[in-house]
């Protein structure tokens, strides 16, 4: 399937927020090496960092197809995705 650009930029956008999400649990958690987790922040955990790998695999791969699709080079596309994602332009 085919995705406009703004459909990448939404999709890093969830790949980024579920990045976050892995992040602050290890900050609420601790690191595994230093405490021990519960069984249910293990499952928490790990849910979340499948969720952020798999949204990250899914938009690297939508970035390269765009990129090739378009006839552009794929590290640009993914920089001006990440830039789009990151740092929004406001409306006009």
């Amino acid at each position: 399937m085919a995705h406009t650009f703004e459909e990448l930029v939404t999709m890093q956008r969830t790949a980024d927020e579920a990045h976050a999400k892995v992040q602050q649990l290890q900050d609420d958690y601790g690191r595994p090496t230093a405490v021990e987790w519960t069984d249910e922040q293990i499952t928490t955990w790990h849910t979340a960092w499948k969720a952020w790998r798999d949204a990250a695999r899914d938009v690297q791969a939508a970035v390269t197809k765009h990129a090739k699709e378009q006839g552009v080079a794929r590290v640009q596309v993914e920089a001006d995705v990440k830039k789009a994602a990151r740092h929004p332009q406001p409306q006009e």
